[in-house]
């Protein structure tokens, strides 16, 4: 099966007072055209679609539109909240898009039930992780030791009860460290949001959001997409792509190919 991997949108993002709206809806029609050329056949959304907790009509508009054309296409979207969204904003109308395959998960309440999707080879599981903090998993876990990012994403993992046996993939929205900032990225002190790679060692390939410079963590299947454009002078030589992720049989020696396809902004930075 081949997914198409986005994150980081930052929907109605405004850049040194410059709305980016007009951009931005040029570069989502662009991704819609990599869809068709690349026969993709499903869509994962690492997180911050919007840039601010109360999106703008027209940053809302714009994603209806994004996510209708693709239900179109009958192709399965699987999308979870970043630091930067609302959770309410995000699951309005949730259970209604999911009859179309738009699988949201908007906020981290209990253990995540993956949504199983069949090609060829059988059964994949997607698990969706939401943008978590220490507090939020400790609510859903009382009884587990969570002082740490490292510690709720950990154990928030374990309680996947990940069967490796079969293939799965992750969306999540956090920073792994070892990954390189921009200046457009919120920053926390003394690299406390860090969370290590080796918690997803379970996974055929991680789908993260957060960072917006596109890149591999670890090993090539944990993967920040980076944001579809340049939202800061601190990403001006960074060229912008989508990973389009080929998963093949589990016994193949390496079953997950991935190729990155460049996006061309209608203006560059």
């Amino acid at each position: 099966m081949r997914f198409l991997h986005l994150s980081d949108l930052h929907l109605g993002k405004r850049v040194n007072e410059f709305s980016m709206l007009e951009d931005q809806a040029y570069i989502l029609k662009e991704i819609l055209n990599i869809i068709d050329e690349q026969k993709v056949e499903a869509v994962l959304i690492a997180g911050d679609i919007y840039d601010k907790v109360i999106p703008s009509a027209e940053a809302v508009r714009l994603l209806d539109d994004f996510l209708t054309r693709i239900a179109a296409r009958e192709l399965p979207v699987f999308l979870i909240s970043g630091n930067h969204d609302s959770a309410e904003r995000i699951a309005f109308g949730s259970r209604l898009m999911s009859s179309r395959q738009i699988y949201l998960s908007p906020v981290f309440e209990s253990d995540v039930e993956p949504v199983t999707i069949s090609d060829r080879y059988g059964e994949i599981n997607i698990y969706m992780l939401p943008f978590v903090k220490p507090s939020l998993v400790k609510r859903v876990y009382p009884e587990e030791e969570i002082i740490t990012y490292q510690d709720a994403v950990n154990v928030a993992v374990q309680h996947m009860q990940i069967d490796t046996d079969k293939r799965n993939i992750l969306l999540a929205h956090q920073f792994v460290t070892g990954a390189a900032r921009c200046d457009s990225e919120e920053l926390s002190v003394g690299g406390l949001d860090d969370v290590d790679a080796s918690i997803f060692d379970g996974f055929d390939y991680v789908a993260l959001g957060h960072i917006h410079s596109p890149q591999r963590v670890g090993r090539d299947e944990v993967r920040y997409s980076g944001s579809p454009l340049k939202y800061s002078l601190s990403e001006v030589n960074n060229t912008k792509s989508v990973p389009v992720v080929t998963l093949t049989a589990k016994n193949n020696k390496k079953n997950v190919e991935i190729e990155l396809v460049e996006l061309k902004p209608v203006r560059d930075l």
